[in-house]
């Protein structure tokens, strides 16, 4: 649109329209690649990019300068389309030469928490020459775009000269920065070097287990839960990730991570001391490591819940399935996908180990209810999340118990494979912000937590320090380079202190009667836990780690079948309440909450405890470090078996008459 009236106003030489048209349309520009760079994305896939804007609303402008100042336009004007011309022609260099640098700096490795100085590398350019060449062209052409808007508004060509001579210079020194990148006396290692380096520095770390780790950006939080539990085994833990972005989505820890895109190089694993990776989750790279003949192999998954995914028939691919307890072990055998029960292990859930347990009834006025639905799944079942069918009902029940604190914890993946959820989820927030802001408003005589909230900044600023990337650059570059980090030691035990510092801050720096919607990784779903009376979930893992408090929990059922039905197919729901899509039970619910004489579950919660989790003594981490000890063992038999195996080939010399031509050998 702003094009179209900045065409109309060149042809109509109106020099008012001809400069409100020109600048709004670049300050729109900016402005959604500021904030909507999908739709950025869109008109790019349409051909109808930055680069062709830009061009366009240059020439308009030149254009309608032209028409606007009659006098020696044509020796006047063909200098400055000259130059527009020529800033145009250096920028697509720009690009090229930021093409040929990124590609030089792309390596086969990708690292965190090693010292790679060895390598010598140098500080990645500045993001905005090597990975967004639409703001570039923005940017650099501001100069150019001010100049001719104020030779429109003031009739004088100088200004038009001297931005369009600015915007050339931006443009050359730009590409001139990315042309020295390319010496050879400034070009980072090669893949071969990269990769020699990290064979070397596996052989002198001596990994014995890793975790390895595929996926997007929104199932980071899989592998992030196995991140304590690892850290703490003994040994040299090692991290193995497949996307470079990952790298910088997994969260803070000592131990070490290596990314490895490509399989050739991922196979070099095979060379190096490992003995045991545990596996979080099912991707279609995960078959790639099984590979591996040296390396064995274990499921831990990242949660277990009474869903047929917790069971899926991929599990037979690896050499154990670690699971939580007796329940998961009967799952594998009533579902009969293959796996042998002599490969399930039990060691519980060793993340859960932190979590304190119940202890009463709420004190105070206010009871903290968490709902925790979760997400629509791939099947469009409707029983897998109840924010569909039944989230609205149990949000409008809840809100309405003056005596209720609501956190809501939708779950990460809710709204991407189905739009009703999406839709759903916004409806459930925009009432809670509602309910919170009449909240507000009922006290706002009271006096205000400033103490608390300056507490919580200092806390937030501290571990924002900790977990910002070491390295100053850009997101989009990091995801192609060796990040240059240096290991420090104790960090990770030093955001944990800092996280449990931040996480009693936040806490103590919300009222007690104010709802809150809960997203992002702080403060993670276990925290919630802590401060939570009742749980409100569906199916899912959630409700299997929420045990561990001993605490209430109830359990939607939106799949259509009767209470009777829905317990017998789901074991986890029998020490729970069951909430029907209407939400009717809900004040019964929050009753036998408040006065634990109505609880009639407190005895069934213990006893499905110890089904899903398993004892407690050995504690969930002594157990996973004795599975991972024990897989080690059988993976140095195995290699030893295979070395025994292995018969060295010594070939025979033939001699004239001898019974290697009769088929037999010769001693």
């Amino acid at each position: 649109m702003a094009l179209a009236v900045q065409a109309a106003g060149a042809l109509l030489s109106a020099a008012p329209v001809l400069v409100a048209a020109a600048a709004t349309g670049f300050a729109a520009d900016l402005a959604l690649h500021r904030w909507r760079p999908d739709l950025a994305a869109v008109l790019g896939r349409l051909h109808a990019g930055t680069s062709v804007r830009q061009a366009v609303r240059d020439l308009l402008l030149l254009a309608g300068l032209i028409r606007i100042e009659e006098q020696d336009q044509e020796s006047r004007y063909l200098a400055l389309l000259c130059g527009l011309l020529l800033f145009h022609a250096l920028h697509v260099l720009c690009q090229a030469c930021a093409l040929a640098v990124r590609r030089s700096r792309t390596l086969p490795v990708v690292t965190r928490n090693i010292d790679a100085t060895a390598l010598r590398l140098s500080s990645a350019p500045p993001a905005l020459l090597t990975s967004r060449p639409e703001q570039r062209l923005l940017v650099f052409g501001l100069p150019s775009t001010a100049g001719m808007l104020t030779t429109a508004a003031t009739g004088s060509a100088g200004w038009a000269a001297a931005g369009i001579a600015a915007a050339v210079l931006l443009a050359a020194v730009g590409t001139g920065m990315l042309l020295w990148r390319l010496l050879p006396s400034h070009r980072p290692v090669t893949g071969e070097q990269a990769l020699q380096w990290m064979e070397s520095w596996l052989a002198e770390y001596r990994p014995t287990v890793g975790m390895y780790f595929s996926g997007g950006r929104s199932s980071a939080y899989q592998a992030n839960m196995w991140l304590d539990p690892l850290a703490r085994l003994d040994g040299r833990p090692l991290i193995v990730l497949r996307e470079r972005f990952m790298v910088h989505h997994i969260a803070s820890t000592d131990v070490p991570v290596i990314c490895l895109p490509k399989v050739a190089d991922l196979m070099r694993l095979e060379h190096s001391t490992l003995k045991v990776l545990i596996h979080p989750s099912n991707s279609g790279r995960t078959s790639q490591v099984l590979r591996i003949p040296t390396i064995k192999h274990a499921f831990v998954n990242h949660g277990e819940s009474d869903k047929l995914s917790s069971c899926n028939p991929y599990a037979k691919a690896y050499d154990e399935v670690w699971v939580a307890g007796p329940a998961a072990r009967h799952r594998y055998a009533l579902a009969d996908v293959g796996v042998d029960d002599r490969d399930v292990r039990e060691i519980g859930r060793p993340q859960l180990d932190g979590i304190r347990p119940a202890a009463g009834r709420p004190c105070g006025p206010y009871t903290t209810v968490l709902y925790a639905p979760t997400w629509e799944g791939w099947d469009a079942d409707p029983g897998n999340t109840s924010v569909i069918a039944a989230g609205e009902n149990i949000v409008r029940a809840l809100l309405a118990d003056p005596g209720v604190r609501l956190l809501y914890r939708p779950h990460p993946l809710t709204g991407t494979v189905d739009a009703g959820a999406a839709a759903a989820d916004a409806r459930i927030r925009q009432l809670i912000r509602e309910a919170r802001a009449l909240r507000a408003a009922q006290h706002r005589g009271e006096p205000l937590a400033l103490p608390e909230a300056a507490e919580l900044a200092l806390r937030t600023a501290e571990l924002d320090r900790l977990t910002a990337p070491s390295c100053r650059r850009g997101a989009d570059d990091v995801e192609r380079m060796l990040v240059r980090t240096v290991p420090e030691p104790g960090r990770a035990a030093a955001v944990a202190a800092a996280t449990a510092a931040w996480e009693t801050a936040y806490w103590a720096s919300i009222p007690a009667w104010e709802h809150r919607i809960v997203t992002g990784t702080r403060p993670d779903v276990y925290a919630c836990f802590d401060v939570a009376h009742l749980l409100i979930s569906d199916v899912s893992s959630v409700i299997s780690d929420y045990l561990a408090s001993g605490k209430p929990y109830a359990v939607a059922n939106t799949g259509g079948l009767t209470e009777e039905d829905f317990r017998a197919a789901f074991p986890t729901v029998r020490a729970g309440a069951v909430l029907t899509p209407d939400a009717r039970g809900i004040p019964d619910l929050l009753e036998s909450v408040r006065h634990p004489g109505l609880d009639p579950f407190t005895d069934a919660r213990a006893e499905l405890g110890l089904h899903l989790l398993g004892p407690s003594s050995p504690p969930s981490t002594v157990r996973f470090g004795d599975a991972v000890r024990a897989l080690c063992v059988r993976a140095d038999e195995h290699r030893a078996g295979a070395a025994a195996r292995t018969v060295p080939f010594i070939p025979a010399q033939r001699e004239a008459g001898s019974a290697l031509d009769n088929g037999t050998f010769q001693d």
